[in-house]
């Protein structure tokens, strides 16, 4: 195989879509596997639609993915004069043509070819008829001159060997009346000058890839290798849309999902290796080809991703947990956070993340041990601190002050032996002394809170509440 380069080619009239992050990745893998390059171009010939935004959000989808691209981005608009350089050349060599319909000709053209049942739906009238017939003061379209018997196939890497008709093919237009490049020129010089050795894309472009063939063709040039990936579905088999979470990327970052768990759902989604469900990014790279991906819709669970996200939060290095929470925790407390927060959530973050299946949620349960005092008391914390409660709050107030080895061990044994002294169940004074600690907010067991607040912080609490 000469060397692969592949390409991610967005249009920037929205936020990276979950889809087009999957495309993305797997044209960004298969150039790691074989150790070739990816390019990112943002095919933004659509003035109108295409805006700033959407360009920063596609650079910062893909970043936070980790699908770095080799070189600068490309601009397709940026290219126009060249697309315009190959139109002129078909036009010169008699393998394009002025085509001086009106749009009501065309329309008239269209209805005609539907109701024939015909996917024709321009029908050559200007294909062999001479420009000085041209009426006065119209601009012409540039039309390619697509052959009109035979076929055009392809052999695609994950469809197998897919046939169109050319009689269902019409002259497609190359340049606009304004000279403004179509997309379908675009696309085919610019990954014929950047030298795309695989075109790996959803198989919503099947049918664009005939087309484009004829003008690879047209200019005696070669073909890359196509393969057209199904495109996703929700979990009930219909079109993935925003119900079945159809959303922008960064609406996954901002939901609390690690990139490496979005990068592994979404490499298992139209593509597969045994049964192995966790793969690393490394494994990714080893394993990656365009043999092992499917021929038929791949499903988007929500359910399964949140569960995969969980896993890789528990495996997720703490350090950097504690760094991803912090700014989370400082919005849900109004920056009223604890200036040892940081310290607490490093010693109480394996307790925490296990109960946790996204960042959102592991941020909840972190203001235990971020919040300043006095902490607010509410709801059924505040009922459990009633006479009796709080009675039995006291008098462990009493014997913790009096604890010099301050362990989880320690705190359990003592609290334990405190409840068989006054005849009463361990939960009658640790529920009452969980309130008093963690007031309303989500804890893990009181033991540990306790430990990772410390003697200081623990007494200063109950001393609080009593």
């Amino acid at each position: 195989m000469s060397k692969v380069i592949t390409r991610f080619a967005p249009s920037p009239t929205g936020f990276l879509h979950i889809g087009g992050a999957r495309t993305a990745l797997f044209n960004w893998l298969f150039a790691k596997h074989h150790g070739g390059e990816f390019l990112l171009r943002i095919e933004d010939t659509d003035r109108k639609r295409s805006t700033d935004e959407a360009v920063d959000a596609i650079f910062a989808g893909m970043k936070w993915l980790g699908l770095d691209w080799d070189g600068d981005a490309y601009s397709q608009f940026e290219r126009r004069d060249r697309h315009t350089e190959v139109a002129n050349e078909l036009l010169a060599n008699g393998k394009a043509y002025p085509c001086y319909c009106s749009p009501e000709e065309l329309s008239e053209m269209r209805d005609k070819a539907r109701a024939a049942g015909s996917s024709r739906l321009y029908d050559g009238t200007w294909r062999d008829r001479d420009p000085a017939e041209a009426p006065d003061g119209v601009d012409p379209v540039i039309r390619l001159k697509a052959p009109l018997e035979g076929e055009t196939s392809i052999d695609d890497a994950v469809q197998g060997d897919v046939t169109v008709a050319n009689s269902q093919l019409d002259d497609m237009i190359l340049l606009r009346a304004d000279g403004t490049p179509t997309y379908m020129l675009a696309v085919v010089v610019d990954d014929y000058d950047m030298d795309i050795s695989h075109v790996i894309r959803g198989d919503d472009h099947l049918t664009n890839t005939f087309r484009q063939i004829q003008i690879y063709t047209a200019m005696d040039w070669d073909l890359p290798i196509f393969a057209h990936m199904p495109l996703l579905h929700g979990a009930d088999g219909a079109k993935l849309s925003k119900r079945h979470g159809a959303l922008g990327v960064e609406a996954y970052r901002d939901m609390g999902f690690l990139p490496e768990a979005v990068n592994n759902y979404l490499l298992r989604l139209g593509w597969s290796h045994g049964d192995d469900e966790i793969i690393s990014q490394e494994q990714a790279i080893e394993w990656f080809d365009l043999d092992s991906v499917g021929k038929s819709a791949a499903r988007f669970d929500m359910d399964k991703l949140q569960n995969l996200n969980s896993h890789y939060i528990n495996e997720c290095d703490n350090d950097r947990l504690v760094q991803l929470i912090l700014p989370e925790v400082s919005k849900l407390l109004d920056g009223n956070v604890n200036s040892d927060a940081e310290t607490r959530l490093t010693c109480g973050i394996n307790g925490l993340k296990d109960r946790s299946k996204n960042i959102l949620e592991l941020s909840d349960n972190a203001k235990v041990y971020s919040v300043n005092r006095p902490i607010e008391i509410e709801g059924k914390a505040a009922k459990s601190l009633d006479e009796s409660g709080l009675e039995m709050v006291n008098k462990a107030r009493a014997v913790l002050a009096d604890l010099a080895s301050w362990d989880h061990e320690n705190l359990n044994q003592l609290i334990k032996t405190l409840a068989e002294n006054n005849d009463v169940g361990l939960g009658k004074i640790a529920q009452p002394l969980r309130s008093a600690l963690s007031g309303s907010m989500p804890s893990p067991g009181i033991f540990e809170v306790m430990e990772v607040l410390g003697k200081e912080e623990t007494l200063a609490r109950i001393d609080d509440v009593l």
